[in-house]
C-alpha cells in the first residue's frame, strides 16, 4: 500500500514506513509555512453567502498571491461528509461518519501561506476573519528536520 505525502510543488507516492527525500525542507533562505483555517459552524450554511463576501475572497486570495505568501488555498465540504478513523487500543480502526472532534466548529476551508513570521501569518489571518466573516485558525507547520 502506498501513501500519498504532499511534496513541493507536487505529490509523490512513497512506500508506508519509508521518508521521502524529497522532502521540502525549511533552511535559511525559506519561509516557513502557516495554516489559516477558517471555522464554521456545525449548522454553517453556505447559500447564505453573498456575492460580497465571494468578491472579498477573491480580492484576498489575489492579494495573497501577488504577496507571494499564498502556497495553496482549499474549500472542504461540510462537516457532515467527513469521515472520522480511530486507532483503538488493539490496533484496528473504527471508521465513523463526521469530523473527529467533538466540537461545535470545525474547518470549512483553509489557506497554506508561506509567511516570515507568526505575526505576518497572523496579519493574513485578520484580513482572513473580515473576508471570510468567520473565526480563524493561525498555526505554523512543523519544518522537516534536513539530514
Amino acid at each position: 500500500m502506498a501513501c500519498r505525502i504532499p511534496i513541493w510543488p507536487l505529490v509523490v507516492i512513497v512506500k508506508a514506513g519509508q521518508r521521502n527525500p524529497a522532502w521540502r525542507t525549511i533552511t535559511g533562505e525559506d519561509m516557513p509555512q502557516y495554516l489559516v483555517a477558517i471555522h464554521h459552524p456545525d449548522n454553517y450554511d453556505p447559500s447564505l453567502e453573498d456575492e460580497t463576501m465571494d468578491r472579498d475572497i477573491d480580492v484576498l486570495n489575489e492579494e495573497m498571491e501577488a504577496a507571494g505568501a499564498r502556497f495553496f488555498a482549499g474549500g472542504l465540504q461540510s462537516a457532515r461528509h467527513a469521515k472520522s478513523l480511530r486507532k483503538q487500543p488493539r490496533g484496528e480502526v473504527v471508521i465513523t461518519d463526521g469530523p473527529y472532534l467533538e466540537a461545535k466548529e470545525h474547518i470549512g476551508g483553509f489557506w497554506i501561506l508561506d509567511a516570515a513570521n507568526m505575526d505576518e501569518a497572523v496579519a493574513w489571518g485578520l484580513k482572513a476573519v473580515a473576508a471570510c466573516r468567520a473565526s480563524v485558525e493561525v498555526r505554523q507547520f512543523h519544518a522537516m528536520p534536513t539530514e
